[in-house]
């Protein structure tokens, strides 16, 4: 009986400890002669993921993003092709648009009423903006992200409301891709012809919007020379991201 006392002592001890301590200690104070080898053996595979470290999260290489810079937006087009693309301009420098972050978005617009006399006046309003994206690990390439921008603006271009004949033709040689979308809007109680380019360079998107309309009896601009006058700023706007970046 007097042997017994000091085992009942230490099953009533581990009684009151938790399981998991248990397992781990009491159990390997039972008696050397039980003949339980196993009992104070620890688990095998327990053993070998409790001294495994962790995984390290992996960081997702991307591309690095092509241009670094922005062009000054209000100078990305040439004085020559707003002297053409809008005469009688009121700001031939362009009104800038409002940006909180100039290195990644602006935009710079221009319009003017050119009075003809007796043949009416000819409305004509042009804008411009960028948008820029930096590679991120967690968001893809800068490339990736106007990709995918280019994607968007483009289909916000073609679900303009209220625009009559909606064409959407490919713009090849502007940037890596380009659409021109082609159509007509009525506003103000008269027709205007629009042309706007959505263009990709690297990580940068281009949106430029070119519209027009004859007042007092002048005739609202064909939509060839909308949309050629488009295109034609479209390219100088791709062209000033690379200069800008040289």
């Amino acid at each position: 009986m007097q042997r017994s006392a000091p085992r009942l002592s230490r099953i009533l001890a581990c009684a009151a400890v938790p399981v998991m301590l248990v397992a781990a200690g009491c159990s390997s104070g039972s008696d050397s002669g039980s003949g339980d080898k196993g009992s104070g053996t620890p688990d095998k595979a327990a053993s070998s993921a409790a001294g495994t470290p962790s995984a390290a999260p992996t960081t997702k290489k991307v591309e690095p993003a092509k241009f670094a810079k922005l062009p000054e937006i209000c100078k990305a087009l040439s004085s020559k092709t707003i002297d053409e693309l809008v005469p009688k301009a009121k700001n031939d420098k362009g009104t800038a648009a409002t940006s909180s972050d100039t290195t990644s978005r602006g935009g710079c617009s221009w319009n003017g009423l050119e009075d003809k006399g007796t043949k009416g006046s000819n409305y004509r309003w042009l804008d411009v903006s960028f948008y820029r994206y930096e590679s991120d690990s967690t968001l893809g390439s800068g490339q990736e992200r106007a990709a995918d921008n280019y994607a968007k603006e483009l289909a916000k271009v073609q679900a303009t409301g209220g625009a009559k004949d909606l064409k959407t033709t490919k713009a090849p040689g502007v940037g890596d891709q380009a659409d021109v979308v082609s159509y007509e809007l009525r506003k103000t109680d008269e027709d205007f012809q629009y042309g706007s380019v959505v263009a990709r360079t690297g990580n940068v998107v281009v949106l430029l919007s070119y519209n027009g309309a004859g007042y007092s009896g002048a005739k609202t601009p064909s939509e060839k020379w909308i949309t050629d006058g488009a295109l034609k700023a479209a390219k100088e706007a791709v062209a000033a991201v690379a200069t800008a970046n040289k």
